[in-house]
């Protein structure tokens, strides 16, 4: 099993480029097949109502729950008032297990923090390049994994990055996606200093290739056992903690 982790999907209205205006899934499923990635967590693109668009993901994850799993989108600025209503919604009635939180819309806050230790989900932030806030998320909420894109700078921060390799090096609930990573020498010392168990694969889909994507995985040489968790074992653990705190809910 390979878990693509880092995939956008859906329709946006913003219409300033294609991750604010429409990520059509089938050329990355052609591209996913031939790479041999078999499922991936999809997120909604940036948009007005990050409800609707949640609603859309639910949507693509309800048609193929055998290749999709599904992350709620929140602007924590816009939406500040109803996060909680929403992830209820999201965990509840829409089957996602994650959150996803860009510092494009806003900087993360407590009220989403609040709700993923609420529903016991995994975060994906974005926090393009803005490091600092980072170690108080693992201080505050130690029970809550956050996901750090991109290693932390899409746009090829070398210095954010190297400062987020010693955050997930040191704090047990920060770890990072591979997703969009050009430094292939910081990836490498990613692995070596912080292990497997912290870095996910993550493409960037539909925006970028998945195959060429996890070809970095690849070139990383890890053993059979490190390669499972990067490309799979990792994002299992964290995708399946809201379903089996509601099976252990529902039992009792």
């Amino acid at each position: 099993m390979i878990i693509d982790f880092h995939v956008h999907a859906g329709q946006g209205d913003g219409m300033t480029g294609p991750w604010d205006t429409t990520a059509p899934l089938a050329r990355y499923v052609a591209r996913a097949n031939e790479a041999g990635i078999t499922h991936s967590v999809l997120l909604p693109v940036f948009q007005s109502d990050y409800r609707q668009g949640n609603r859309d993901i639910a949507a693509l994850v309800r048609a193929e729950p055998q290749r999709w799993f599904g992350f709620a989108m929140v602007h924590a600025t816009r939406d500040r008032e109803r996060i909680h209503t929403m992830i209820e919604e999201a965990v509840l009635q829409l089957g996602l297990c994650g959150i996803k939180v860009h510092h494009h819309d806003a900087r993360i806050n407590r009220q989403i923090c609040d709700a993923a230790r609420r529903w016991h989900l995994p975060v994906l932030y974005d926090p393009a390049g803005e490091i600092g806030p980072l170690a108080l998320l693992a201080q505050t909420h130690p029970d809550v994994p956050f996901v750090i894109a991109h290693l932390g700078s899409f746009a090829d921060d070398w210095a954010a990055q190297r400062q987020v390799i010693d955050l997930i090096s040191r704090h047990p609930n920060l770890f990072t996606d591979t997703a969009g990573i050009r430094r292939f020498d910081l990836l490498e010392e990613a692995l070596q200093r912080a292990g497997p168990g912290k870095l996910l694969f993550g493409s960037d889909g539909v925006f970028l290739h998945p195959g060429l994507e996890l070809a970095k995985v690849y070139a990383l040489k890890p053993d059979r056992a490190a390669l499972r968790q990067m490309t799979g074992g990792n994002a299992l653990r964290l995708l399946r903690r809201a379903q089996l705190w509601q099976a252990r809910r529902q039992a009792h």
